[in-house]
């Protein structure tokens, strides 16, 4: 029983691998091996899990195949990737997984609840352009979760 859990979570499970260089960017980027558990229990489910392919591709519903080159992540574009989840939760932009539309409020403001957490510890420390935005972006998804919170 508790086997079939954990291959369960293994399944569920994916890779975040950090490509970032930090000191010459000529320089080339160290592959070492990730470090070892340290515990027994643990070498046991990290082995298991480094003979399996990677899940890294499955969040996006892409494979190594087809993958995009990935944006360069600003200020402004994690943003804007947490305003397109709370539109997807208020069921204005379809999943991506499932092209379908559907609705979660209980989503939607706990994202809505996320971008104002987020403008409340960064004040002073944006600039203009990236106030405004995360002040629009905000102002808009109360407006719509409001809308469909009195059921128009």
């Amino acid at each position: 029983m508790a086997e079939k859990d954990e291959e369960e979570q293994q399944a569920r499970s994916f890779k975040v691998q950090d490509r970032r260089r930090f000191a010459d960017p000529d320089a080339p980027i160290d592959d070492a091996p990730p470090a070892t558990p340290r515990n027994a229990e643990a070498a046991g489910t990290a082995g298991a899990a480094a003979a399996e392919p990677s899940h890294a591709g499955a969040i996006h519903g892409s494979t190594a195949d087809d993958e995009l080159p990935l944006q360069e992540m600003t200020f402004s574009t994690f943003v804007m990737g947490l305003t397109t989840q709370a539109l997807m939760h208020l069921g204005e932009i379809p999943d991506p997984m499932h092209e379908q539309i559907s609705r979660d409020l209980p989503a939607a403001k706990q994202m809505i609840d996320l971008l104002a957490i987020l403008r409340d510890k960064t004040k002073g420390n944006l600039d203009t352009a990236e106030e405004q935005l995360l002040g629009s972006m905000l102002y808009d998804l109360r407006m719509r979760y409001v809308e469909l919170a009195r059921g128009r």
